[in-house]
């Protein structure tokens, strides 16, 4: 009896644990920016005052509207790809930290891209046929986003 409890707390217990791997520098999502300023095409850092854990990834807001709205529909405002460069995820199958003030709303989702050291990844993947990418990116993603 004791072995059957067990097992179903321990199963209860993974059942609650982080489903994906998320790009959680600086110790939240995002890089710590706001994601439902995003899309009022804003790139704003989130406040400690106002943040929340979902998914047990933690998120910050730069205001307690944004927080609340965020908690209304999470998974509206969750950059794809764990918040990995989008681009990187769609054309070479790698996770690749981002800068969070480089960010595209498409289809009411959130890309998060890479920018530093010259190169401008939401550039290229402007340039490319965004369509396509985000094909290769959701199938790739299928197969790293439980890796760490």
């Amino acid at each position: 009896m004791k072995s059957l409890f067990l097992l179903l707390l321990l199963s209860t217990s993974l059942s609650f644990s982080q489903t994906t791997d998320y790009n959680t520098k600086k110790g939240f999502a995002a890089n710590g920016y706001d994601v439902v300023a995003y899309f009022s095409n804003q790139a704003l850092e989130g406040n400690n005052i106002y943040k929340t854990t979902y998914d047990a990834v933690e998120y910050k807001f730069v205001s307690k509207e944004n927080l609340n709205t965020f908690k209304e529909n999470p998974k509206k405002f969750i950059p794809q790809y764990g918040g990995y460069c989008a681009y990187a995820i769609a054309s070479k199958a790698h996770k690749v930290a981002i800068n969070p003030k480089t960010f595209e709303i498409k289809n009411g989702k959130l890309y998060l891209f890479y920018n530093a050291w010259g190169t401008n990844t939401l550039e290229l993947w402007q340039k490319e046929n965004n369509d396509t990418l985000i094909e290769k990116a959701d199938k790739n993603w299928e197969q790293l986003k439980f890796k760490k």
